[in-house]
């Protein structure tokens, strides 16, 4: 196991991080960094003699790219489109807005529909006395009853 310590503090030299650090440094779980590795959003990094992971800067420069296309919901189709398209210099920004665009667009659908819901429970609650009698009109709602 000492053999292994050198080429780990000569990596650590060379500005490469374990997952570890990686994780700190992203704010990516070490359980996510080796998901997004196995799906091909991060693409493989090398790695040591005993096995480790080494991730250099742009590796964790993608895993905060990822971490923050998730933090605003982007699907993971999305943010595979987007990484190419940030991966990519020559990129039309249009191509950018259209994925950004759309996404806005389900997130108003589904906003709208998380309204609707509040609505709906609002007006249950309201009508609902909420004492000792056994009838609820909530769950008469939820049983599909008349």
């Amino acid at each position: 196991m000492r053999a292994q310590a050198p080429e780990r503090a000569e990596a650590l030299q060379k500005g490469l991080v374990d997952i570890g650090q990686a994780s700190a440094a992203s704010g990516v779980s070490a359980k996510m960094i080796r998901h997004y590795e196995e799906i091909g959003l991060l693409p493989v990094v090398p790695r040591t003699a005993a096995n480790y992971r080494l991730y250099a800067p742009q590796h964790v420069q993608t895993l905060r790219f990822i971490h923050r296309a998730r933090a605003l919901g982007f699907s993971m189709d999305e943010i595979r489109a987007l990484l190419g398209l940030w991966q990519n210099r020559r990129r039309p920004s249009a191509a950018v807005r259209k994925i950004a665009q759309a996404h806005i667009e389900d997130l108003q659908q589904r906003i709208a529909q998380m309204q609707g819901m509040v609505d709906t429970l609002g007006h249950l609650v309201h009508c609902c006395h909420g004492d000792e009698r056994p009838d609820c009109p909530i769950l008469v709602d939820l049983a599909g009853e008349d």
